[in-house]
């Protein structure tokens, strides 16, 4: 489990072939320390388990299923990713209950730059619409955002100055491609409404 608090941004040192899959080392800083073999981490919003892990870099693996359903297989040698190791039960949740389970990818499909912040607005599938709200919750490449602005098939999140410099969002240009996992009390009640007893 996670928060969609990014600790930091990572560097994709190198992707080489892994049966069907791929095999993902990543150089950080931060996120490495108490960082262990069998730990979960949040890559971009895609939970991922730690294979290997050195003073500066850990190593992941994401098969075929991961990459059909996000966009880690868009990634190359030097791309910056967000991290988050996984939340302790003793830690502040600062953003909202993320499980790294992405459910689809966006586009970004507008960047407006404000005085003292950024809208981005991204597309998705419109049958995920259900699951967003005005001012609800949802996680971009594993950032945890408040819906600004929602349409049929648009979301708009305003962006920080903080979250700009210390997220991938800086990096995003007009036409990417990003992780989106819906809020998870939303895909809950809707199976309660559908099978529940």
């Amino acid at each position: 489990m996670f928060t969609g608090i990014v600790e930091e941004t990572g560097t994709i040192h190198s992707i080489v072939p892994f049966g069907d899959g791929m095999e993902i080392t990543i150089k950080a800083k931060k996120v490495v320390k108490g960082l262990s073999v069998d730990n979960s981490i949040c890559v971009n919003g895609v939970c991922l388990t730690v294979v290997r892990r050195t003073p500066g870099a850990f190593k992941v693996q994401a098969i075929k299923e991961t990459l059909s359903k996000t966009g880690l297989g868009r990634l190359k040698k030097g791309s910056k990713v967000n991290l988050e190791r996984s939340v302790r039960l003793q830690d502040r949740l600062g953003g909202h209950l993320v499980q790294g389970h992405v459910d689809t990818t966006g586009t970004v499909t507008k960047i407006v730059t404000l005085k003292t912040s950024w809208l981005f607005t991204i597309a998705f599938p419109k049958q995920f619409r259900k699951y967003l709200i005005p001012v609800g919750s949802i996680t971009v490449d594993g950032t945890s955002l408040t819906v600004a602005k929602l349409s049929r098939n648009e979301f708009t999140v305003a962006i920080i100055p903080y979250t700009f410099d210390h997220t991938v969002f800086g990096s995003y240009k007009k036409g990417d491609t990003v992780n989106l996992e819906f809020d998870i009390i939303g895909k809950y009640l809707e199976s309660l409404v559908h099978y529940g007893q």
